[in-house]
């Protein structure tokens, strides 16, 4: 027979896995970032998140996403390493490339052709690119990211898209994340897909009036994941997922050449 101690411990190993209880229950399969607002945000925000994230391909797939390549509007072009941080930016419209890893701000830049050596320069480049990998990060995965640290969720219930089509909303707040976390969004999720099909951003969470508003669309499976391109008169182009790329991407100012 089993001890009380043993007894207790294989209860809480059976809750730790499920949710609402066995025979039924929900496998947690998308735990919450440290520092997710988990008692401030509600459970069935939560329950359409962790949806959303299934339909996108699954924790697990996201979780074993190593390299993200994109071209943002056209303006720049990034390369990131999910698992080091390691990040590159490289815009021909303003004619630099910057080499930062986004945990600890160290890295290299090349502006104009010259290497940047002066620390001053380098400081505002470098923080420049972390800022710049954030929005156009966000642009791109942000399905990936509704129970991160600091964000809030509540699900407002149904309303229509721009585009006149039902959709289950979540609004997410942030508190001390980012660069900019008196940000809000309102993200609309197609009811039958459980793919996020329009978000709605207000610069500030007490604004009556967005600031805009556009479709997430187009969606491709990139490695084991869905990824969407197009945002309305906007596109994210160039979308690519990769297992391995060349050391030379994140430490060599040089062009990359894949």
């Amino acid at each position: 027979m089993r001890s009380g101690y043993q007894l207790l411990a294989l209860i809480f190993l059976i809750g730790s896995l499920c949710v609402m209880g066995c025979g039924g229950m929900k496998k947690l399969d998308n735990p919450p970032a440290e520092g997710f607002n988990l008692t401030g945000s509600d459970a069935q925000a939560i329950e359409l998140a962790d949806e959303v994230m299934q339909a996108m391909g699954g924790r697990k797939a996201w979780d074993e996403t190593r390299y993200l390549v994109w071209n943002f509007f056209g303006a720049r072009k990034l390369y990131w390493d999910k698992l080091t941080g390691a990040v590159r930016v490289d815009s021909e419209k303003d004619n630099y490339t910057v080499l930062v890893n986004v945990h600890d701000g160290k890295g290299q830049v090349k502006k104009d052709g010259e290497i940047l050596t002066q620390p001053d320069s380098l400081s505002k480049y470098l923080g420049m690119a972390k800022s710049v990998w954030i929005n156009d990060a966000y642009w791109l995965v942000m399905p990936f990211k509704l129970k991160d640290s600091g964000v809030t969720l509540k699900h407002l219930g149904t309303q229509n898209t721009e585009a006149g089509q039902a959709a289950e909303v979540l609004e997410l707040t942030f508190d001390g994340v980012g660069d900019t976390p008196q940000n809000k969004y309102l993200v609309f999720v197609d009811p039958a897909t459980k793919l996020v099909n329009q978000w709605t951003f207000y610069t500030n969470a007490t604004d009556e009036k967005p600031r805009f508003s556009t479709p997430w669309e187009g969606y491709k499976t990139h490695g084991k994941i869905l990824l969407s391109g197009g945002r309305g008169d906007y596109k994210l182009t160039e979308i690519a997922v990769y297992d391995q790329l060349p050391a030379s991407v994140f430490n060599d100012l040089n062009p990359v050449s894949l």
